[in-house]
């Protein structure tokens, strides 16, 4: 029989969570807020946690989903009164960046890629092809703003000028965002805001990030040689890792590597 020791320091504890892949909606995608809720409420609940780690690398995705997963770590920082670190791997860009910047501090490795603070829209153009091959596009709306950048039919400047109104009011809800987080901390750059990256050191220098470190040892370092870690992930059920659908798993997959490829990884 074992007694508990009334006098007994006992060890500090620190929740890990894990933020690996494109930030999307769906039962695929690797992170979203819906996935991450419950390990998010687990780390900052269970075991009374001296602080909770942030584990990211993204290449970003979803500029709503990297909203909702911060506004959520935010929420029960407040709550609980615990401190959130950000640890990099091989990048934090654009909506990774938008989780990094959730925490009191960002550390990445020397080699992470960090920034990206912007926003991209991507489809195509096939109209051509369906006119070669005697196919004709039919599109009927009640109202003239109803159909918009149908890649089935010609561009029309009027729907890439909403297009890009839409993305520079959705950056401007990231950049706010960004500077209302790293308040004091950031450099006076005209490319802080343009969409680049940069690798660790500059990144440091523009005040993206607070320091180089990876998370074992930072946190061995913040909270001592003792710490216990309470590592949180995304398990994929059976259904998922067998494929609920093969042609739809192959092509999230060409999806997550094109983006992770921008940045040369």
């Amino acid at each position: 029989m074992m007694f508990k020791l009334p006098f007994k320091k006992k060890r500090p504890r620190v929740a890990v969570v894990r933020m690996q892949g494109m930030i999307a909606a769906g039962d695929r995608a690797p992170v979203n807020d819906a996935a991450l809720a419950p390990l998010l409420e687990r780390a900052f609940r269970k075991g009374k946690p001296q602080a909770v780690a942030l584990v990211i690398n993204s290449p970003g995705g979803s500029p709503v989903q990297s909203s909702l997963i911060a506004a959520r770590v935010r929420r029960l920082a407040a709550e609980k009164k615990i401190p959130v670190h950000a640890f990099v791997e091989d990048v934090a860009a654009s909506g990774g960046y938008w989780l990094a910047a959730a925490a009191d501090d960002i550390y990445a490795d020397p080699a992470s890629i960090v920034g990206s603070i912007g926003v991209i829209s991507s489809s195509f153009g096939a109209h051509e092809f369906l006119s070669r091959h005697g196919v004709e596009r039919r599109v009927y709306t009640s109202v003239k703003s109803k159909s918009m950048l149908d890649p089935f039919l010609p561009e029309k400047p009027e729907d890439v000028d909403r297009l890009k109104e839409i993305l520079g009011d959705m950056h401007t809800v990231f950049e706010t965002y960004v500077k209302d987080r790293r308040n004091g901390k950031l450099a006076e750059d005209p490319d802080l805001f343009t969409g680049r990256v940069w690798m660790a050191e500059k990144a440091k220098a523009l005040g993206l990030i607070d320091g180089i470190g990876h998370v074992t040892p930072k946190l061995k370092e913040l909270y001592g040689d003792k710490v216990r870690f309470m590592v949180y992930g995304r398990k994929r059920s059976l259904f998922q890792r067998f494929g609920m659908s093969v042609a739809a798993e192959a092509a999230s997959q060409i999806e997550e590597r094109a983006a992770y490829a921008r940045f040369g990884l």
